[in-house]
């Protein structure tokens, strides 16, 4: 990493620490994305233009507006899957921030019987059981595993209902959070607890957590910011502060 500044304070600058941190941390690779909630914007969003993660600078932040496109338009090419952001917003009012991620611990997950399931406390957010959106069953002729359009995408915002993560059968992951930087603990924790789990089925049996240890998404713990020590951490290895 450079050292590049991460951009302007707030949700803009954590924007591109996420990504940056993201990428560094293996979650992201030269495909996927995440996006933040523009505040009193009806549903808008930032969203890097179709830029890899680990290169994203504040420059690249394109304001895409409820319909999932550019405000004004825009020079650059912008992310195909971009819709899944603005369906998902659209429907969790709570939402501030997503991550679209082709998490290489994950995606067995997706096609396997074996639920992914919270095994380890920092992932108690996944529950029993992380639901799968399969986009040629809901889509029978369709073979392309992309969400390129807003009918797709609010098919796959209905199938996350209220988790915090929905696999994507064979393509991948969707995390949200209140903002990104929990949008980003959300993402690591998702990817250890997913090794863990796949470690311990090689064992053979294993014990998840308890329905009472998850954590209930419909009463959150306070937000990440107001004591994120992860973060500074986090921020420092990807070469942003």
């Amino acid at each position: 990493m450079s050292g590049a500044p991460a951009g302007a304070a707030g949700p803009a600058g954590d924007l591109v620490r996420a990504n940056r941190i993201l990428a560094r941390e293996g979650v992201l690779d030269a495909d996927g994305h995440v996006s933040a909630r523009l505040a009193g914007a009806g549903g808008g969003f930032l969203l890097s233009r179709s830029r890899a993660a680990e290169l994203v600078e504040a420059g690249d932040l394109v304001a895409h507006g409820p319909d999932g496109e550019a405000v004004g338009g825009c020079e650059w090419p912008l992310f195909l899957e971009r819709h899944l952001h603005a369906a998902i917003y659209a429907r969790r009012a709570e939402v501030g921030a997503i991550c679209h991620a082709h998490t290489p611990s994950i995606l067995s997950f997706g096609v396997a019987e074996t639920p992914l399931r919270a095994v380890i406390h920092s992932a108690r957010f996944l529950g029993t059981a992380v639901p799968v959106w399969d986009l040629a069953r809901e889509f029978p002729g369709e073979a392309s595993p992309l969400v390129g359009n807003p009918v797709y995408a609010a098919s796959l915002a209905e199938r996350l209902d209220g988790s915090a993560v929905v696999l994507l059968r064979g393509h991948g992951c969707v995390v949200v959070g209140r903002d990104p930087q929990e949008v980003v603990a959300r993402c690591l924790a998702m990817d250890r607890n997913a090794r863990v789990q796949l470690v311990a089925q090689r064992l053979g049996e294993y014990v998840s957590l308890h329905e009472g240890e998850c954590e209930d998404l419909s009463t959150p713990a306070p937000p990440l910011s107001a004591d994120n020590r992860a973060w500074e951490y986090l921020c420092r290895r990807a070469g942003v502060e």
